[in-house]
């Protein structure tokens, strides 16, 4: 945060304020930065489900995002354990013809190494032409809106989601038939 000085009538100087918050851990990143990184976590995770080309989901998303014993935990179901997120996530996405994720700016509370986020989301998942009219009997769209709730643990490769909890609030439209 940057703050701004009058030394004199003429003079006008800019200095930066330090962070009021520890983050907590070696000290090398302010708060800031720290509620800022974790913070990209989601961003990035939600970017990626609604990824066409530019990024598949794959062991190493897997692991620049979640720790080894990581959670997701949606209304129908949840995964535990880096071990088959990809899976988990790609079998989830293969229900839709296409998603789009809109998520709020997360709030982060930050104890030394550990972080706590909250956001909300609203989630438009397109249906496969065969479900979707004319030629199946759902509407195009099935959208939700959802609280998320999180946590992330700073790890010496920086810090990963351990929790992903998604609470629904509401929805429109139908889901997808079980396959």
């Amino acid at each position: 945060m940057n703050s701004t000085r009058i030394t004199d009538e003429s003079t006008i100087e800019s200095q930066a304020a330090a962070p009021t918050e520890s983050a907590g851990g070696s000290g090398a990143e302010s708060a800031t930065e720290a509620r800022a990184q974790v913070a990209d976590l989601l961003a990035h995770y939600l970017l990626s489900l609604d990824s066409i080309d530019a990024e598949k989901l794959d062991d190493a998303w897997a692991a620049d995002l979640f720790t080894p014993d990581a959670v997701v935990a949606f209304p129908m179901s949840r995964h535990e354990g880096i071990e088959g997120m990809v899976e988990y996530h790609d079998s989830a996405l293969a229900a839709f013809a296409r998603t789009q994720h809109h998520g709020s700016a997360p709030l982060v509370t930050l104890d030394g190494d550990r972080a706590v986020l909250r956001a909300n989301l609203i989630s438009t998942h397109v249906h496969h032409a065969r479900h979707a009219r004319p030629q199946g009997e759902l509407p195009p769209l099935f959208a939700t809106g959802t609280f998320v709730d999180g946590e992330a643990r700073r790890t010496p490769q920086g810090w990963r989601l351990n929790l992903l909890s998604f609470r629904l609030l509401w929805a429109d439209g139908n889901p997808p038939p079980a396959a």
